[in-house]
C-alpha cells in the first residue's frame, strides 16, 4: 500500500475504472481486503446484490459492522484471509476485488506499528496474531534478515542494514518504529527533496515477511480463479513493483499470453485460458484522482474476466515471485 500521509486517509483507489469495467455491477462480489470498506460500499452503491467482505484484521470488521448495518444482509462479513476466499464465499462469484498491502486505516494508527511517521510499537501484524515485526527484527539471524530486506524490499544496502540492526539489538531490543527507522536511516544517504524516507524499503520488506504477503497473494489469485463464475471479474490493485509483477504474470499465464518466458518465468505448456484480459496494460490514477488522493500515486489496477475453463494450480516459479517467497515466505 502507499506510504503514510495525513491526507485522504480512507479513499478507495481506482474505484472508478473498476466500476466502469464491471458495469453493469450485479450479483455476488467479494472484497478480499475489506479495510475501511471503500470498495465494498462502492460496489453496493453501483448495484451489487451482495458483497462478501473479508479481512484478517478484527478491527476492520468491528468498524464494518457499523457502516454495513444499513445494507442489512447485502453485506456478509468474514474474518479470515483472502487466500481462502473461495471457501469463505461458499458460492460462485461475479467479481473479486483485492486491494493489496496494508490499509490506510492501519497506517494511520501508530499503535499498529506499520508506519514510521509517528512512533509506535514495532508490530505490523495485520491479523494481530503470531510473531510481530519486533520478533522478526530482534530474533532473525543477520544473513536471513539481509535476505528479507533484499528480496522483499529490493534494498541494495540490505547487508549493511542487517548488520546495523544486529549491532543495535545487542545493546537493547528494538521495540519501536522510530528506533528501527533511525537505525536504517543511519546506514543510508540523506534523501534528496522528493525522495522517500530511507527506511521505506526496509519497512515494506519486514511487513511483507511478517504477514507472508506474497504467498497469500498467490493463494488468493488461485482461490479467485476457483470461485469466479464464467464472466466474473478479477480486479487487483497493487502498490509496488514486486506484487504487481506477480499479478501481471498470473494474468498473462492464465490468459495464454505468457510469451517466451525468461530465466525467472520459464516456458509453460499452453492450456485453455482461464481468464481474458480486460485491458492490455495496468490502469493508474489520473490527475484528478491524484489531486484528491495523493496516496494513489503508485497504484496500478489490473483486471481479467474468468472463462469457463477448469481452474487449476499455477506454477509459482513462473510468477516472478521473489526467491525467498518461493523457498517459504514468512
Amino acid at each position: 500500500m502507499p506510504q503514510p500521509t495525513d491526507a485522504a486517509p480512507h479513499v478507495p483507489v481506482l474505484l472508478g475504472p473498476l466500476l466502469a469495467a464491471a458495469k453493469p455491477v450485479s450479483g455476488v462480489w467479494l472484497d478480499g481486503t475489506l479495510g475501511a470498506g471503500g470498495y465494498a460500499r462502492g460496489l453496493l452503491e453501483a448495484g451489487a446484490d451482495t458483497v462478501i467482505g473479508i479481512d484478517r484484521d478484527p478491527l476492520a470488521l468491528d468498524m464494518a459492522r457499523v457502516w454495513a448495518a444499513p445494507y442489512g444482509d447485502r453485506v456478509v462479513l468474514v474474518e479470515g484471509t483472502f487466500g481462502r476466499l473461495d471457501e469463505h464465499a461458499g458460492r460462485p462469484l461475479d467479481g473479486v476485488v483485492l486491494d493489496l498491502g496494508v490499509s490506510s486505516m492501519q497506517l494511520d494508527q501508530p499503535e499498529r506499528g506499520f508506519s514510521f511517521v509517528r512512533d509506535g510499537p514495532l508490530d505490523m501484524r495485520m491479523s494481530q496474531q503470531g510473531p510481530s515485526a519486533a520478533d522478526l527484527v530482534n530474533e532473525t539471524a543477520e544473513g536471513a534478515l539481509a535476505d528479507i530486506l533484499f528480496h522483499f524490499g529490493e534494498e541494495r544496502a540490505s547487508r549493511r542494514i542487517a548488520r546495523a540492526i544486529v549491532r543495535a539489538r545487542a545493546a537493547a531490543p528494538i521495540r519501536t518504529t522510530l528506533h528501527l527507522a533511525e537505525i536504517v536511516a543511519s546506514c543510508l544517504p540523506r534523501p534528496k527533496p522528493g525522495q522517500s524516507h530511507p527506511a521505506t524499503r526496509s519497512f515494506q520488506a519486514i511487513r511483507i515477511a511478517v504477514n507472508a504477503e506474497f504467498s497469500e497473494l498467490v493463494n488468493g489469485l488461485e482461490a479467485a480463479e476457483r470461485a469466479l463464475a464464467p464472466g466474473g471479474l478479477l480486479a487487483v490493485v497493487t502498490f509496488h513493483s514486486l506484487e504487481d509483477r506477480i499479478v501481471k504474470r498470473f494474468m498473462q499465464l492464465r490468459s495464454g499470453r505468457a510469451g517466451q518466458g525468461s530465466r525467472h518465468a520459464p516456458l509453460v505448456t499452453p492450456e485453455a485460458p482461464r481468464f481474458t484480459p480486460v485491458t492490455r496494460r495496468a490502469i493508474g490514477p489520473d490527475d484528478q484522482e491524484l489531486a484528491a488522493n495523493p496516496r494513489a500515486r503508485s497504484a496500478l489496477l489490473r483486471m481479467a474476466r474468468r472463462t469457463d475453463a477448469p481452474a487449476g494450480p499455477v506454477d509459482r516459479a513462473a510468477l516472478g515471485m521473489p526467491l525467498l517467497a518461493l523457498k517459504g515466505e514468512g
